[in-house]
């Protein structure tokens, strides 16, 4: 069975083992890492059972201003703190939601075309997917402010569902363009949940954000593929929702936020679940041995049946010994030994 297979088996709740896994770095903790372990090609040589890219605008260096991105929604990401990977916005497209003239751009569609055309070539026996970030909430409040999309919701109620329906529309047609290529599912990224509870509540969301997900996920269902999204926090209030709209796969599965045991048991059967390992708790602190059994605990509880994918919660940051994640890639490389 190739990864691939595995994958598809997973998401279809078939158990098997190997039970994929896949791992991704931050930029600082990939330098790390390979400073650590004195090889370039660590991340090829650990593996993983997935290969996507993510589109979420193209930030590009702005000329003159070092450390500051502008991407193609005219937004532009402040990289100088401590976040060298997305950054802060530090600029404001829409002032007014009810009075503005925000146009959104024109997608570079033969820069996505090649990108899509290069994921396919490499996917190596892998299963691959195209990916959108910061492709609903997250971009109404990176071209606006989160306090601004918030507010919005009660005060301006149509102006904002105006603004959301646009969002849809923008990665619907790109969504079109990624399914003409022989990829295996669509993955978007769009954080909804805080440590405890959604950030704009169950409520707000069902009424401004889940149809336009439902027009997304249709599209990709339409096709035969799968529908994988992300999203940091405690969501599970709307799992029954996402499942209702054609999710396949949720990521990412923190234990910290959720009971993965009762989640397990409410969902396993029409929901798959990626991730697992916590990068909030487990990976910074534990030992080497500690977060090798972790991983153990996690595939234990969530493997009957098939639908898990065991990765980190999140891409690895630079608080994450290296130790720790060379302790991981062995428990995922030999998972007969640990697992």
């Amino acid at each position: 069975m190739t990864k691939r297979e595995a994958v598809i088996a997973a998401l279809n709740h078939e158990e098997h083992q190997p039970i994929p896994y896949h791992m991704e770095f931050t930029q600082q903790a990939l330098e790390q890492l390979i400073a650590y372990t004195n090889n370039p090609k660590i991340e090829e040589e650990i593996g993983s059972y997935l290969h996507y890219i993510q589109y979420w605008g193209w930030p590009t260096e702005i000329p003159g201003r070092p450390g500051y991105f502008q991407d193609e929604f005219g937004v532009i990401w402040n990289r100088n703190g401590a976040d060298k990977d997305i950054g802060v916005v530090d600029n404001c497209m829409i002032e007014d939601i009810e009075d503005n003239d925000y146009v959104f751009p024109t997608c570079d569609e033969a820069r996505l075309r090649r990108e899509y055309e290069e994921l396919v070539a490499t996917s190596n026996g892998r299963f691959t997917f195209a990916g959108f970030g910061f492709c609903m909430f997250e971009r109404s409040w990176s071209l606006m402010g989160m306090e601004n999309v918030l507010c919005s919701m009660i005060t301006s109620p149509e102006a904002t569902e105006d603004l959301f329906c646009r969002i849809g529309d923008y990665f619907l047609h790109l969504v079109d363009i990624a399914l003409e290529y022989e990829i295996d599912g669509v993955y978007f990224g769009d954080d909804w949940g805080q440590q405890h509870g959604l950030i704009m509540g169950p409520q707000h969301w069902r009424h401004y954000i889940k149809p336009q997900m439902a027009r997304l996920y249709q599209r990709v269902k339409e096709k035969g593929k799968f529908v994988l999204q992300h999203s940091c926090g405690d969501c599970h209030e709307i799992f029954p929702d996402l499942i209702e709209i054609g999710l396949d796969c949720y990521q990412t599965f923190q234990p910290e936020v959720y009971d993965i045991q009762l989640m397990k048991k409410l969902y396993g059967d029409r929901l798959s679940f990626w991730g697992g390992v916590s990068t909030q708790q487990c990976l910074p602190y534990e030992t080497p041995e500690g977060v090798q059994r972790e991983a153990a605990r996690i595939v234990h509880a969530l493997k009957k049946d098939g639908g898990l994918i065991i990765a980190p919660t999140h891409a690895i940051a630079f608080d994450v010994p290296p130790q720790n994640i060379m302790a991981l890639a062995e428990a995922f490389q030999h998972q007969d030994k640990y697992f």
